[in-house]
């Protein structure tokens, strides 16, 4: 823990107003309390809307109002071509190359697409690895996958329970079970971040590691996305898939997104077929056959949704102007702080969950009240009473994820005095 933090307003103030990023908060839409703005810390589950959002819609609305089906072809940025108006800056946020991703569907869907490509289960290599208390949408995806192939859970489907105190897994065991169950292992399905822990992976480690025992790689970066460093490019896997109305800000049930490594760019791999993953160039030819889109733009199935890609756009840009590198520098610092504060000042309070070592956490803190479920129930919503905006996991983890574009030190030491008034009401 740091010596050089201080639990005071007037160095938080200090802290934020020389934090070089400060500016990027005036950007967002704060959500208000009777006392004036909360304090967000909830960009783990739904981001907060970029200002420019509003304007930017209404601008299509205008478009289409003005132009009808013309607007697929005219505008500033036209219909036809909208989803590659994201791709760059989204490779950018995630280490891909341009043509390894694609803005489509959401996550659900695009685990499935992904799947019918690369879980392809023989009598000898059907399992899939996953963790133990993996997001329902993995573990419900993974399970009805195997039934699909006709193979039974029970026989099939590996979860890989914790083996570090709160939960959370070491490298180790993910190389035990590999060495174990490795040859019968046709999928590793890991996340990024786990959900409810806040522990990150180290992706590069495990492609390599699984691709070493012949099982292809995926990554639900749900949590990862927009939060962390990724390189994905550089890891090796197979394929990810990530939701983007967390800490990319794309609003309500947003646009997901899909990368597929380049090396499978023209790859014969099955899958299931759509009209706009047809080749750009023949696809209003209308043919018969199916000739895909190299690289990841060849998985969608269907026209993009213009309004809907538009959030994600204008938050794409921000992205790009803040620079991946100073976000998490400034992520690090934050949830530095808000862990020193936990730790030095609410150690009869609060005990974390989430690893101590940076290299294994992105923003989020997951926190348990020591107490017990009902005092940690007490405490959250005490909390949102008094605009401290957190989630509750069951079935006792209170998350806290100061996103580094519109949070602040002042939000940290916020939550902090919050939960010691808490406490000593």
């Amino acid at each position: 823990m740091s010596s050089s933090y201080e639990a005071t307003a007037a160095w938080a103030q200090a802290r934020d107003a020389a934090d070089p990023l400060r500016a990027f908060r005036d950007e967002f839409l704060i959500p208000p309390h009777e006392n004036g703005e909360s304090h967000y810390f909830c960009g783990n589950s739904l981001g907060l809307q970029p200002r420019a959002v509003r304007d930017a819609v209404n601008a299509e609305l205008d478009y289409w109002g003005e132009l009808g089906v013309e607007g697929h072809f005219k505008g500033r940025l036209p219909w036809m071509d909208y989803h590659e108006f994201v791709r760059d800056h989204l490779a950018e946020v995630v280490g891909a190359q341009p043509e390894e991703v694609v803005a489509m569907n959401t996550l659900g869907v695009n685990l499935h697409l992904m799947m019918v490509s690369f879980y392809r289960p023989t009598p000898d290599r059907h399992a899939i690895l996953i963790e133990a208390g993996s997001f329902p949408t993995d573990r419900y995806a993974v399970e009805s996958q195997i039934r699909y192939h006709g193979f039974s859970p029970k026989l099939s489907l590996i979860e890989l329970e914790g083996d570090e105190p709160n939960g959370t897994i070491s490298m180790a065991a993910i190389e035990r079970v590999l060495a174990e169950h490795g040859s019968r292992i046709a999928l590793v399905m890991l996340p990024g971040v786990q959900y409810r822990t806040g522990q990150a992976f180290d992706l590069k480690a495990i492609a390599e590691l699984a691709h070493k025992h012949g099982c292809m790689v995926g990554f639900d970066l749900a949590h990862a996305v927009g939060n962390l460093p990724l390189r994905l490019h550089d890891t090796g896997a197979d394929f990810a898939i990530w939701c983007s109305y967390k800490y990319l800000n794309g609003g309500p049930g947003a646009v997901g997104g899909a990368f597929v490594h380049a090396r499978h760019a023209h790859s014969a791999l099955p899958r299931f077929a759509g009209w706009w993953g047809h080749d750009k160039n023949t696809r209003f030819q209308m043919g018969p056959e199916f000739v895909p889109t190299p690289g990841a733009d060849g998985w969608q199935l269907s026209n993009p949704p213009i309004l809907a890609l538009v959030p994600l756009r204008i938050s794409l840009e921000i992205f790009h102007r803040a620079g991946m590198a100073r976000l998490r520098e400034k992520s690090l610092q934050l949830t530095g702080y808000l862990e020193w504060l936990v730790r030095s000042q609410l150690p009869d309070v609060l005990e974390i969950v989430t690893p101590a070592e940076t290299e294994r956490r992105g923003s989020q803190l997951s926190i348990r009240v020591l107490g017990g479920r009902a005092q940690g129930r007490a405490l959250f919503d005490y909390l949102i009473e008094h605009g401290i905006i957190g989630d509750w996991r069951e079935p006792d983890v209170i998350r806290i994820s100061p996103a580094p574009l519109y949070n602040r030190f002042a939000d940290c030491l916020a939550f902090a005095n919050a939960t010691r008034a808490w406490r000593n009401k």
